[in-house]
Parts: C-alpha cells; sequence; structure tokens
C-alpha cells in the first residue's frame, strides 16, 4: 500500500473513532494524549501509525470499522506497514 492510502486510511481510522465516544476515551486514555494533541497531530504520520497500532491492538474496534467502512479486514495492517517504523527492515 502507498503511503497516501495509508495515512487516508489511518485518519478515516481516526474519524471513526472521534465519532464514538467510548472508544476515543479509550484511545486517549491508553495513550496518555489529550483531545487537542490529537487534533494538532492529526496529520503526522507518525501519529497516524499510532493510531493503527491502537486500532489493530482493539480487535473488536478494529473488526466494527473495517465492516462499517467496507474494507476488508487486513488493510489496517498493510496500511501501518507503509506507515514510519511499520517494516522490520526500518528498525536498527
Amino acid at each position: 500500500m502507498e503511503k497516501f492510502s495509508a495515512e487516508t486510511l489511518a485518519l478515516r481510522a481516526l474519524a471513526y473513532i472521534a465519532s464514538r465516544e467510548e472508544a476515543l476515551e479509550r484511545m486517549l486514555a491508553v495513550s496518555g494524549l489529550e483531545l487537542a494533541e490529537v487534533k494538532a497531530r492529526a496529520a503526522e504520520p507518525d501519529f497516524l501509525a499510532g493510531v493503527l497500532d491502537y486500532l489493530l491492538g482493539e480487535e473488536p474496534l478494529l473488526l466494527r470499522f473495517c465492516e462499517d467502512e467496507g474494507i476488508d479486514p487486513g488493510w489496517p495492517a498493510r496500511a501501518r506497514l507503509a506507515l514510519p517504523h511499520g517494516r522490520a527492515e526500518e528498525h536498527p
């Protein structure tokens, strides 16, 4: 998956999470971020990678997202590979 497509999918995931109060509160609690920081960093590739990391770690949310968005459940994992630190060869 290309970086632009991966970022777009991550933004869709962030919008999905943000539209569900319980999911957003949990993401904020797990990440330690404040809502203002989420808004300020929403376009950063590193942040979007973190959004996908969170989504991939919350399987029920991941499956609901994929079903509601009409996408294959494997797409978020493929998108994650296209973002910073997503490929093993990028790690020292």
